[in-house]
């Protein structure tokens, strides 16, 4: 098939190399992108009298037409045309003839692509959003489902201080409010239109790039026309977000598998969100979670071969950034699933309140809260520190719980203990003593809750 670019060339191109060198298999992803763009900067070249109301309509019409194909699944992708543009091109000149090749006066393949990439991001981004709120809602709805409930929290895995469940949970709406407002603030940078741009050097023809960016909702054009067809910052910017969201669904899904342990018992899933094993029968298993956890460790190397594909290029475009498309509808893909599957395994979840109840009672959780009694007493924090270590070994060490010690026993570590040292071993006491900002005090969580509400309707609409 004889190449648009042929011209100079003598032979014809290896079989080999066309195979090798075809983006169709993936780029197909880009078509509505292409025809959109298309149809923008055939206005454009109306408006710079390059083409008349006549050829432009017959180019609008056409892309139609061909839109619709693909829509239906009746448009053939062939690995000859290398890529979506040709395709594009291809079928116009088939349905309207050489008016088709029109379309491409000062344009290039180089611009095209970069376009089209950004506008298919930012139909995508509107999804991701939508996901990020979702999951962020059905977080919110489970903390208020189980408001009342207390579990122990942890650092390093070990039993820390007592923690409302809805102040725990919520930590995954708090990082997911983050990345909502990173999408946000991406889209300033998302939104600039390379139309125009040309090969590198820009378009010599007079076409309106104010219009065209407008016409695509597009915040504003390019700055600079070797910027915009050499640069892929705003794909890795995109990819650095979804490894930021996938870090975190990870780290939402490491604890879904161990509050559903046997060892913790946390919680439970429906059957409907879990799997069995092959050989043993009674096996439940959390693989929705587990399958979050494994894909996050393809999206951050999806991050690193982007930003790997980049480091070595020399100005402007080169052909290595053809591969910059797997990764990018990969880790989108990726992402957008596992936010649905993250939903799914929230609204599903059920907590074993009694069971978790049980936990609160190991680990003495209420540590703290006696070395703060100690600092109201006028004991330096790091005595007070110290001599309730003390206390917690001879607690350990008799198996008892600290409020199983008498006074008799507390004042032979510091004689400032009396008898309302028992008022502070309740994990009521210890709530109601964390009503500040960020805490996990009951009045303030439930103002978290009703802020982060607002906020997202402030953000996007959505409450």
């Amino acid at each position: 098939m004889k190449k648009p670019w042929g011209g100079r060339f003598s032979e014809e191109i290896d079989e080999f190399l066309e195979a090798f060198s075809e983006s169709i298999s993936f780029d197909k992803e880009l078509a509505f992108a292409e025809i959109k763009a298309s149809r923008i900067y055939a206005q454009a070249l109306r408006k710079a009298g390059l083409l008349s109301e006549e050829e432009l309509d017959q180019i609008l019409q056409g892309l139609s037409e061909i839109e619709e194909e693909i829509k239906q699944g009746a448009f053939p992708f062939r690995i000859e045309l290398e890529d979506i543009h040709m395709h594009v091109e291809k079928a116009l000149a088939e349905k309207i003839g050489d008016i088709a090749y029109k379309l491409h006066t000062g344009r290039s393949r180089n611009e095209q692509v970069v376009a089209d990439e950004r506008i298919y991001i930012a139909e995508r981004l509107e999804e991701l959003k939508a996901l990020l709120v979702d999951f962020i809602l059905v977080i919110l709805d489970k903390a208020e489902e189980y408001f009342e409930v207390v579990m122990p929290g942890f650092t390093h895995l070990q039993h820390a201080q007592p923690v409302l469940f809805s102040h725990w949970v919520t930590t995954f709406a708090e990082m997911m409010r983050l990345h909502l407002q990173r999408c946000l603030d991406f889209e300033k940078r998302l939104k600039q239109c390379p139309l125009g741009s040309s090969a590198f050097a820009g378009c010599g023809f007079p076409l309106d790039r104010e219009f065209m960016a407008k016409a695509l909702s597009f915040y504003e054009p390019t700055r600079h026309s070797v910027y915009a067809v050499s640069s892929r910052d705003f794909i890795s910017e995109l990819l650095f977000i979804l490894s930021l969201i996938m870090v975190d669904l990870s780290r939402f899904s490491e604890e879904i598998i161990l509050w559903t342990s046997e060892e913790f018992c946390f919680a439970s899933l429906p059957d409907r969100l879990t799997t069995g094993s092959s050989i043993m029968p009674q096996k439940k298993n959390p693989d929705p979670a587990e399958l979050i956890r494994g894909k996050s460790a393809t999206v951050i190397g999806n991050l690193f071969q982007m930003l790997t594909l980049q480091k070595g290029l020399p100005l402007s475009y080169n052909r290595d950034l053809q591969e910059d498309k797997p990764p990018l509808f990969q880790a989108l893909n990726y992402t957008l699933n596992s936010l649905r599957m993250a939903t799914l395994l929230v609204k599903g979840l059920k907590l074993n309140a009694e069971k978790i109840s049980e936990h609160l009672k190991h680990g003495y959780l209420l540590a703290t809260e006696l070395a703060d009694y100690l600092v109201l007493k006028g004991v330096p924090f790091r005595k007070a520190h110290h001599v309730v270590g003390e206390i917690v070994r001879y607690a350990e060490g008799r198996k008892k719980e600290l409020s199983e010690l008498s006074l008799d026993e507390y004042k032979k570590f510091h004689q400032a203990f009396e008898e309302d040292v028992y008022e502070w071993l309740t994990v009521e006491h210890a709530l109601s003593r964390r009503n500040i900002l960020g805490g996990t005090g009951k009045r303030v969580v439930k103002e978290y809750i009703d802020c982060l509400r607002s906020e997202l309707k402030t953000m996007v609409g959505r409450d």
